[in-house]
């Protein structure tokens, strides 16, 4: 006749031997745990306390440019039309989204100070060259404004995407991006 605690031991020694073999996976796998890990911290920071990339590596999960994979360097300047940047967003947009404030926008430099931006209906034009339409309505269906004509200010540059869809300088809800608001120069690596 067995005892009362006889499957008691038996659920137990179970038990002991999942919990062995969980030990033995998880020393096997400790790298890939880590990085998971550290990767979900980061995660975390970026949506929760700061938009701010954390690391120098940023990705364009939009269609607003070919480059999907960036290296941030420093911004130097004098900045240059054509060149990649990563600048923290404060358009007018973040009233209506509030989650856009401070949300990292990677963008090409297309106008700088001294440019003369020209609307004609909605087509944006800088130095008399053709930069792209702006869009009636948002994603959302909010309308969308074109920005104003303008001699770009000292301090500011134009942000440009090359997709007819990004949201870029040509709207007056995102409008021209302030030099201290850059956080650095992209390096497409993909």
């Amino acid at each position: 006749m067995r005892s009362p605690s006889a499957p008691h031991l038996i659920g137990h020694r179970f038990l002991l031997g999942q919990a062995r073999g969980v030990a033995t996976c998880v020393r096997r796998h400790w790298v890939s745990y880590v990085l998971v890990m550290t990767i979900g911290f980061l995660a975390y920071l970026r949506l929760f306390i700061d938009p701010t990339p954390q690391v120098p590596l940023v990705f364009n999960w939009t269609g607003s440019l070919p480059t999907k994979i960036g290296w941030i360097e420093r911004a130097s300047f004098p900045l240059t039309r054509g060149e990649l940047v990563v600048y923290r967003f404060e358009g007018e947009a973040t009233r209506a989204y509030p989650g856009l404030a401070r949300q990292p926008f990677f963008k090409l430099v297309r106008g700088l100070p001294g440019d003369v931006v020209e609307v004609h209906g909605r087509e944006v034009r800088i130095n008399g060259t053709f930069v792209g339409t702006a869009k009636l309505m948002s994603f959302d269906g909010r309308p969308l404004q074109p920005i104003q004509p303008i001699v770009i200010p000292p301090g500011y540059f134009y942000a440009y995407g090359s997709d007819p869809d990004s949201f870029d300088s040509r709207y007056a809800a995102s409008g021209l991006v302030r030099f201290d608001q850059l956080l650095g120069k992209v390096r497409a690596i993909w």
